[in-house]
């Protein structure tokens, strides 16, 4: 062999193409019958990196022509209290510009990187509450307090980060397994030290009132991150509290295995929750992978 055909870094060097992983979505979103407007904000993005060779006199199967991999995230917000909708706008907002302007657009996803991922995400969050508890410390009006719980996906390896009572499911061979753990005081009642914070001013039980959301303002919030692996055909599904609170985890694993795409899974999950008699706004967001072996 001569030495100029052998490629320096043969291509088991890099972790597995994040283009080989392929994602489909699906979100539906309404408004409780005794709210005055949807508070629940929602987000769905596939971010990419790619190159194209523009000019050059290297032979073509060393650079080729185009390269293009791509990432995917799902974002859920449910704001609180008067403001709620502005709440949970402006902060899906603010994730998307710190994504954007200060993401490392790490698509392939190893040991070394993957702690870079999650310390990234948790400055995030704490950016985002720390302008959100600005606004309410300068401004006279009501505070702005929600919830935020998120997943990006680096070809089989997903993030998810949550503060809150939203919650995010995986649904893998028939089984649904929630990811995040709800922040309210029902959940860590056995902490007699935890932190109360009605931010409804309506909270009619213990897993209503939270111990945790952005913009609070009394501590610094817990920021859950974690990392999981996906395998094929696994189903991410993000929510909100006003589908919880009525559907149980069984009836929505059922929705999720029965036939039909993910925007039909999604429209089905929000009207069982509305024929269990719903009164909070109910989002769900589904995302669907396909990963090659």
């Amino acid at each position: 062999m001569k030495f100029e055909e052998v490629l320096l870094l043969a291509p088991d060097v890099f972790p597995p193409l994040s283009a080989l992983v392929r994602a489909e979505f699906g979100a539906a979103s309404r408004r409780g019958p005794t709210r005055e407007q949807n508070t629940d904000h929602y987000l769905v993005l596939r971010l990419g990196r790619s190159q194209e060779t523009v000019l050059t006199n290297l032979p073509t199967e060393l650079v080729g022509r185009h390269f293009d991999e791509q990432a995917y995230g799902i974002v859920v917000a449910d704001g609180m209290g008067a403001v709620g909708e502005m709440a949970s706008r402006l902060t899906i907002a603010a994730l998307l510009q710190l994504a954007l302007r200060y993401g490392r657009w790490q698509l392939r996803v190893d040991e070394l990187v993957a702690p870079d991922i999650v310390d990234r995400i948790t400055h995030f969050y704490r950016q985002i509450d720390s302008a959100l508890v600005s606004v309410n410390r300068t401004d006279v009006g009501t505070p702005l307090h929600t919830t935020l719980t998120a997943v990006v996906s680096g070809g089989k390896d997903l993030f998810f980060a949550h503060v809150g009572h939203s919650r995010a499911y995986l649904f893998r061979a028939g089984e649904l397994i929630q990811l995040t753990r709800d922040h309210t005081h029902a959940v860590q009642w056995a902490d007699r030290a935890a932190r109360l914070v009605d931010l409804t001013g309506a909270a009619s039980d213990l897993h209503h009132i939270l111990t945790d959301a952005l913009g609070a303002g009394t501590v610094d919030p817990h920021i859950d991150v974690e990392r999981v692996s996906l395998l094929d055909r696994d189903i991410v599904l993000l929510c909100t509290n006003g589908l919880t609170d009525v559907v149980d985890s069984a009836a929505i694993g059922r929705i999720l295995e029965a036939a039909g795409t993910i925007d039909h899974k999604a429209a089905a999950l929000v009207d069982r929750a509305f024929r269990n008699g719903a009164n909070d706004d109910v989002t769900a967001v589904i995302g669907r992978y396909h990963i090659p072996d």
